[in-house]
């Protein structure tokens, strides 16, 4: 079908619709189709959209569109610096390299910190506060951080983080895990608190364990799990570590031989 006889079936305005729905990768592929599609899709308008929705915290006026942020290639690596793309587009792109290094250097850090299948929780923190400061947005953490083939510690960082810091509605962040099929990975929690004083002696610390699933976590079936992983070791509580949870074994048993 030509550009013409497109035009002539797909008002511009429904056309302009349909492109604003799509995410990024439909996006490019409808541009592919067709001269038509391809200035539609590429269009300021739809890529400052996607960029205002991808990243809140930046503060994008899709109103002002036509004021694209100067993008600082030291921020990115040369290498992933796209400078054929301009406009809104060419932003995301670069954007969205320079997010996928920051989620690099924040998976590391957790990673040099995982010791025996563990974390302790001022290390688990600090991940939180970076991510904090890199400016993650929701579709940062799924992209980079809910993959199956990432310690499910992490997928718990990118986890906490939508909820504690983002504020991501728990049914947003459990139809994200479905899709990446991470919901029923399992998590341990183990905290240790301050023995109580009795008649001038002090008992012994009080060691605590809970396991849970991802699931759990987000539909609050778990939130002390989370409260105390949002305070960490502070108070009465003098140690929090994270593990990945050991899978449930039967108890070894013999049967008489008949």
């Amino acid at each position: 079908m030509s550009n013409r006889s497109i035009q002539n079936w797909v008002p511009s305005d429904i056309a302009f619709k349909i492109a604003s729905l799509l995410q990024e990768l439909d996006l490019c592929a409808l541009g592919s189709c067709s001269r038509f599609w391809r200035e539609l899709c590429g269009s300021d308008d739809i890529w400052a959209g996607l960029c205002r929705n991808r990243w809140p915290a930046l503060g994008i006026d899709t109103e002002q569109s036509s004021s694209v942020p100067e993008f600082n290639p030291h921020q990115l690596q040369q290498q992933h610096l796209d400078t054929n793309l301009k406009g809104w587009r060419g932003f995301y792109v670069n954007k969205h390299h320079e997010m996928a290094s920051k989620a690099d250097a924040v998976i590391a850090f957790l990673d040099q910190c995982i010791s025996s299948e563990s974390v302790e929780v001022n290390h688990y923190l600090v991940a939180m506060q970076n991510m904090n400061s890199m400016q993650f947005g929701f579709r940062d953490v799924v992209l980079f951080f809910f993959k199956e083939n990432l310690h499910v510690l992490l997928n718990l960082a990118g986890l906490h983080y939508c909820i504690a810091w983002l504020g991501v509605p728990e049914d947003d962040v459990m139809e994200a895990l479905s899709i990446c099929k991470i919901c029923d990975r399992e998590i341990c929690v183990q905290w240790w608190k301050l023995g109580r004083w009795l008649y001038g002696f002090r008992l012994r610390d009080e060691s605590i364990s809970r396991r849970a699933s991802l699931r759990d976590l987000v539909m609050s079936e778990e939130q002390e799990v989370l409260d105390v992983l949002h305070r960490g070791a502070i108070h009465e509580v003098i140690r929090v570590q994270i593990s990945a949870a050991k899978p449930v074994t039967s108890p070894w048993s013999c049967q008489p031989s008949s």
